[in-house]
């Protein structure tokens, strides 16, 4: 090697050495940044680019290596819609409002500090919206292409409703004081309501109201609306002795005082009332069971206190999403104040075979390029796809202490090359003036 090319291998330490301080320093500037992603100089021998027999080497350079297969350490928040991953993946996101018309562009990124925007949409905080393929109201996906991002719509999670489901039964249990029957001037009756929920999603209530009798054993009983409008009654008649004291022997007298198209109807046998309630331009029909006779499943008679009715009533009243939660597989569930929970939409993990092969651009976001190969819009925790943690956001993978200790060899190198440099200028002097 000459002199000359001494002095050019020493350039070119320097200028990979510079390169190799400058993602030291970018590392170190995003040590905190949530998401980023750790990536450094990997020195490489430069020369002739084609190999000969005797060729030698004249240098060096430095090629950027990006570490995206290495996760950072999760911090636990105070938001359900900060989301970390854990293993391999990355959100898909844009810049823009995406209503799945149409396919903007989408980046990936792992910075997940996502809240609500003004109008609910999930936004970081460099202002990318997260996309997730949305659920229909039956809870289907429907067909999906997960090598595309058509179909990926940003996720909402605010001023949104649900229809509630209308009652079509319910069940009466409790316990009717024996010792307020059979005597001369019985008490004040017994009432209970139960709340049902009417085909638009309103709460209602039927009332019931127990009256104990002249007669042992034997209690009528009247169903009214809301309003004091009778539906309908009956006489109840317990059994006083033997295995099935306590509970009903008989349904008798049952009456209809309801106008059409409302309507009650008892069968004496199953123990079942039948209601229909005017209500709407179809009237709602729902069962009251009550409990058959020789059974203990309904209602009981005993002597003590009187146990209020309780009614287990099917149905749902119409809800407003009150939170959101998100499990580990990106579905991400409305939680409504009527107590439904329902699934609103799946955030995919995006999937390549070869992460560190991304292409990097400003604000933790990654492109696919040809180096990553192509990606997949995978289930969170299925296949190589990592999980979803709600409520955590992924800090950067950069090590301090590394990047510090990389910082001194640098500046060791490149200092090393600075001193080739002098020196071989100081043999080229000593080489000038041979011919003085």
């Amino acid at each position: 090697m000459s002199i000359s090319q001494a002095m050019m291998s020493g350039v070119s330490g320097l200028m990979a050495n510079s390169k190799a301080v400058s993602r030291i320093s970018y590392n170190i500037a995003n040590s905190d940044t949530y998401g980023f992603r750790r990536s450094f100089a990997q020195m490489l021998t430069a020369g002739s680019t084609i190999p000969t027999a005797g060729a030698q080497a004249s240098g060096v350079r430095a090629e950027v290596t990006h570490q995206n297969t290495k996760d950072g350490t999760q911090l636990a928040t105070t938001s359900a819609t900060n989301l970390a991953i854990s293993g391999n993946g990355f959100f898909a996101v844009t810049r823009g409002v995406n209503s799945g018309d149409g396919e903007p562009q989408h980046f990936l990124t792992r910075a997940g500090d996502f809240q609500p925007d003004s109008m609910g949409y999930l936004r970081n905080a460099a202002g990318l919206y997260l996309a997730g393929f949305p659920y229909d109201e039956t809870g289907s996906l429907g067909v999906i292409d997960r090598n595309q991002f058509s179909g990926l719509e940003t996720v909402r999670i605010a001023e949104m409703s649900i229809a509630g489901n209308p009652t079509t039964a319910m069940t009466l249990s409790g316990n009717l004081p024996s010792q307020e029957t059979g005597v001369a001037t019985p008490g004040d009756p017994f009432v209970s309501s139960i709340e049902y929920f009417t085909a638009l999603g309103a709460a209602e209530r039927l009332q019931f109201s127990w009256q104990p009798t002249s007669t042992a054993n034997e209690w009528t009983l009247n169903v009214t609306d809301a309003e004091g409008a009778t539906y309908g009654s009956l006489t109840a008649t317990f059994n006083d002795s033997g295995p099935m004291a306590g509970s009903i022997n008989s349904y008798s007298g049952v009456t209809s005082t309801a106008t059409a198209p409302a309507a009650f109807a008892f069968d004496t046998t199953t123990g079942q009332a039948t209601i229909t309630i005017n209500n709407g331009t179809t009237p709602q029909t729902i069962t009251v069971d009550m409990g058959a006779p020789g059974s203990f499943s309904g209602l009981n008679q005993f002597a003590g206190d009187y146990i209020p009715l309780v009614g287990n009533a099917d149905g749902t009243q119409s809800g407003s999403l009150a939170r959101a939660e998100i499990s580990a597989n990106g579905t991400v569930y409305g939680i409504f104040d009527n107590g439904m929970r329902r699934a609103l939409y799946q955030i995919p993990l995006a999937t390549v075979p070869n992460p560190n092969g991304l292409l990097t651009a400003d604000n933790s976001i990654f492109l696919v390029g040809e180096d990553s190969g192509a990606f997949t819009l995978a289930q969170a925790g299925t296949g190589v796809a990592g999980e979803i943690t709600g409520g955590a956001i992924e800090s950067s993978n950069v090590d301090i202490a590394e990047e510090l200790t990389e910082l001194i060899q640098k500046q060791r190198a490149f200092s090393s090359n600075a001193k080739i440099i002098t020196t071989a200028d100081e043999m080229l002097d000593e080489t000038v003036r041979l011919k003085r």
